[in-house]
């Protein structure tokens, strides 16, 4: 594998953050302009562009309120996903020193810390700034790792958010979901629209080409995941091997965490892939989803970690 600095890292994913962002309008005003043209009967591209003119103001408003309220509001609607919650203090010391410990170790603020109430064993970062900056971990990692275990997570953790890696992913997921809403929208708008005229024929066309729609938000959704690229958890392993100098540790802990990553509280695979194994359900296990797995496969991982120990 060819070495890539931190510092490259993090000029990459701040590249690929603004390109989505920059992007995403174009791609979005192109769904809709396919959505208006291919749903019409006998397409007349003047009517289109005049229809398009009026949607667009209502779609660009739209959507722009949606991020908004998702990039202000993202880490509440991660807790709400997860079931996450403050952990205090006075609860943990031991998670409190090894994070901030590290912290100090590179010059870093401390981010906030927050539990999951489960007994397997995983743990996440998010956040798109210092002042929204977090650490989560599942009761099960905290109660079944040895310090040197836990604090190699811990520092992977935090590699994510000095690579940026965190904002990029929060980015995508945001996207995703109004990507997918508007597929929702489109196809209930055009089913409902079509039936109340009494066409089965507008309806069944209606139908197609959302599910043409559909499918291009899927791919575009794989792209989003592609940009994020595997190399991610990569580099934050080797982040955090440099951090803590024990490879062996976070070798260690992820032979644990794979014996049992599954957080049952956790149902939105989107927000799935910010944690450190993003696991598939056995019966998913060999779906064809799992070719765009956002996670390289863990045991590649551990036998890389093994090298530097």
């Amino acid at each position: 594998m060819t070495y890539v600095g931190i510092q490259t890292q993090i000029r990459r994913n701040n590249f690929n953050s603004v390109l989505l962002i920059l992007a995403f309008p174009l791609v979005l005003l192109g769904m809709v302009y396919a959505i208006l043209y291919f749903s019409s009967q006998q397409p007349d591209v003047q009517v289109v562009n005049e229809t398009f003119a009026e949607v667009i103001p209502f779609v660009i408003i739209g959507t722009s309120i949606w991020f908004v309220i998702a990039w202000f509001s993202h880490n509440a609607l991660i807790r709400m996903a997860t079931g996450s919650k403050p952990l205090e203090r006075m609860e943990n010391k031991r998670v409190y020193n090894l994070v901030e410990n590290l912290c100090i170790s590179k010059g870093m603020k401390t981010p906030q810390i927050f539990i999951i109430e489960d007994d397997s064993l995983n743990a996440f970062a998010s956040g798109i700034n210092e002042n929204t900056y977090s650490v989560t971990l599942s009761r099960g990692i905290i109660d079944k790792l040895e310090d040197d275990e836990l604090e190699g997570v811990i520092a992977h953790e935090l590699s994510h958010i000095r690579n940026r890696d965190v904002r990029l992913m929060i980015v995508s997921i945001i996207f995703v979901g109004i990507f997918a809403f508007i597929a929702e929208i489109a196809f209930r708008s055009l089913q409902f629209g079509a039936l109340s005229r009494g066409s089965k024929k507008n309806a069944g066309v209606g139908i197609l080409v959302v599910l043409v729609v559909s499918a291009v938000c899927y791919l575009i959704a794989l792209l989003l995941r592609f940009g994020i690229s595997r190399s991610r958890e990569y580099m934050a392993d080797a982040g955090a091997a440099e951090m803590t100098r024990k490879p062996y540790a976070l070798a260690s802990a992820l032979r644990k965490i794979d014996r049992d990553p599954l957080i049952e509280a956790v149902r939105n695979h989107d927000v799935a892939q910010l944690f450190i194994e993003n696991p598939q359900p056995e019966e998913k296990k060999f779906s064809f989803s799992n070719l765009f797995s956002t996670h390289p496969p863990i045991q590649k991982r551990i036998e890389l970690l093994d090298q530097f120990a």
